[in-house]
C-alpha cells in the first residue's frame, strides 16, 4: 500500500512537471512569437511600454481600445475623415475607426438614431466612457444606447456635408418661385462686413432666378455686433409693410453710418425715407415685435452648426463666407440642372 510520504512526494513531482512544461511551452511561445514576426508574449510586453519591430514602433496605453464608426460619403471631397482622425488620434490614440456609407443600411439606421445632419459623422463605442479624454470632455457627445456620437459642430469641425437643409416656412422673408425644387437660403447679419460685401452678389443673383428659384433670409445677428438685432428687428417692421428686400438694401447701403450709432433713431429715419407708415413702423420697433422670430432664426442657425456669417444654403449644399455673383450663379445652376 502506498504510504503518505510517498503520495506526496509524486503530487509534488507531477506539479513540478506541469509547472516545467507550461514554463518550457511559454518559452517556444515567445521564440515562436519573435521568430514568426506575430507579435510579443504578456510576459515580454509587460518588461516595456516601447516596443520596435520590423521597422514599426509599438507604444503601450493604459486606456482600452475605442472602435468609432465614421458615417461619410466618399463621393464628397469635403466629408473625408482622415484629419479629423489625425486630431482625435492625438487626444484619444487608442481609437480603430470603421468607414460606413452614409446611404448604407447601416449608415441610414445610425443617422435615423443620432439624428445626423451633417457629414462625416463620428460614433465611439461604450469604452470611449472609459478615457481621460471623456472625462475631461464628455459636454462635447451625445449617447445612446451605450454609443456615443461626437458633436463635431461644437468642437469646431466644419461641415463636409449637410444631409437636409434649412426648411422655408410661414413668415420667412420669401423672395422669387416657392415651387421651385431649389431653394437658396441665407443666414446674415446687417452689421457684419462680410454679409455687406456678400449682399451685392445676392441681390444681382436674384434678379436673374426669380421666376426659377426660391430665396429666403433668415437673421443670425452675431453678439459681436450690437446694432445688428436693432437692425433685424426694423427690417422686419419693414417687411410688414413690404418693403424688407427695399429696407434692407438701405441697411446694407448705409452700414457704416448707423453701424457706429447707438438707439434706433437711424433705422427710422430709413422708414420714414422709404416712405413707410412711420408711425406704424416705429411701434412696432420700439415694442420689438419680431423679436421671438429673429430669436427663433438664431436657434436653426446654432442646430446647423453655423458659427459665422454669411452662410448660404442652395438645397443641401453649404457655402461659408462671401462669394462673388458667378460662382452664387454657378452653384444654383448645378442645383437647377439635377
Amino acid at each position: 500500500m502506498e504510504n503518505k510520504d510517498d503520495k506526496k512526494m509524486k503530487n509534488v513531482i507531477s506539479i513540478a512537471i506541469l509547472l516545467g512544461g507550461l514554463f518550457i511551452g511559454s518559452l517556444f511561445v515567445d521564440l515562436g512569437q519573435i521568430i514568426q514576426g506575430s507579435g510579443f508574449s504578456s510576459k515580454n510586453l509587460n518588461k516595456s511600454d516601447i516596443f520596435e519591430a520590423d521597422g514599426k514602433t509599438w507604444v503601450a496605453y493604459s486606456e482600452p481600445a475605442v472602435e468609432v464608426k465614421v458615417v461619410s460619403d466618399d463621393a464628397c471631397e469635403k466629408c473625408e475623415p482622415s484629419e479629423a482622425l489625425v486630431w482625435l488620434r492625438r487626444v484619444l490614440p487608442t481609437i480603430g475607426a470603421r468607414k460606413i456609407a452614409y446611404d448604407s443600411e447601416e449608415g441610414k439606421k445610425l443617422i435615423e438614431k443620432f439624428g445626423i445632419t451633417t457629414l462625416p459623422a463620428f460614433i465611439f463605442d461604450k469604452d470611449v466612457s472609459n478615457t481621460d479624454f471623456f472625462s475631461q470632455a464628455q459636454i462635447l457627445f451625445d449617447s445612446k444606447d451605450d454609443e456615443f456620437i461626437l458633436k463635431t459642430q461644437e468642437l469646431g469641425l466644419a461641415p463636409g456635408k449637410y444631409l437636409n437643409s434649412p426648411k422655408i416656412g410661414e413668415g420667412d422673408v420669401v423672395a422669387g418661385n416657392l415651387e421651385s425644387k431649389v431653394k437658396v437660403v441665407i443666414f446674415s447679419d446687417f452689421q457684419c462686413p462680410f454679409c455687406k460685401a456678400f449682399w451685392s452678389s445676392f441681390r444681382e443673383t436674384m434678379k436673374g432666378y426669380e421666376d426659377k428659384v426660391a430665396f429666403a433670409y433668415k437673421h443670425f445677428p452675431l453678439g459681436i455686433h450690437p446694432q445688428a438685432n436693432g437692425a433685424a428687428l426694423a427690417s422686419e417692421c419693414a417687411m410688414e409693410q413690404n418693403k424688407f428686400w427695399e429696407y434692407s438694401d438701405k441697411l446694407y447701403g448705409s452700414q457704416d453710418d448707423w453701424a457706429t450709432q447707438s438707439g434706433t433713431q437711424k433705422f427710422k429715419e430709413y422708414a420714414k425715407n422709404l416712405k413707410l407708415d412711420t408711425a406704424k413702423f416705429n411701434r412696432c420697433l420700439d415694442d420689438k415685435k419680431y423679436q421671438s422670430k429673429i430669436d427663433a432664426n438664431v436657434a436653426e442657425a446654432n442646430e446647423f452648426g453655423i458659427s459665422g456669417t454669411p452662410a448660404t444654403f442652395i438645397n443641401n449644399q453649404f457655402i461659408n463666407g462671401v462669394v462673388g455673383t458667378n460662382d452664387l450663379k454657378a452653384a444654383i445652376d448645378d442645383e437647377l440642372e439635377k
